[in-house]
């Protein structure tokens, strides 16, 4: 049994349209929240990771001075699947109130 089961192109369109801050490339989903401090985009990092941990799935992080990327995809699945949605969800949660500014 897989890691966690593939998504279709469908379930991804259909997911990726409650999370409209998200976008797909390819086998990943990517958002880049802009933090109005570096220590802002840190300390949402540092939150983000302690979601990960718990869920265990990790994404790819990219921390540009105030602006954050996320990456989402399931390496174990090779694609996207239910978790990287799950996750996105948590990390909106969380970048909800971290966002502000043009970096």
């Amino acid at each position: 049994m897989p890691y966690a089961p593939l998504l279709s192109d469908t379930e991804i369109a259909d997911r990726l349209a409650a999370l409209p801050e998200w976008r797909r490339e390819g086998d990943w989903i990517v958002r880049t929240v802009r933090c109005p401090t570096f220590r802002a985009a840190i300390d949402l990092v540092d939150r983000a990771a302690d979601a990960a941990e718990a869920a265990d799935h990790h994404p790819d992080f990219e921390i540009n001075w105030r602006r954050v990327t996320f990456k989402l995809t399931t390496k174990a699945a090779g694609g996207l699947s239910h978790k990287d949605f799950d996750m996105a969800s948590q990390i909106e949660a969380l970048a909800g109130g971290a966002e502000g500014g043009a970096a």
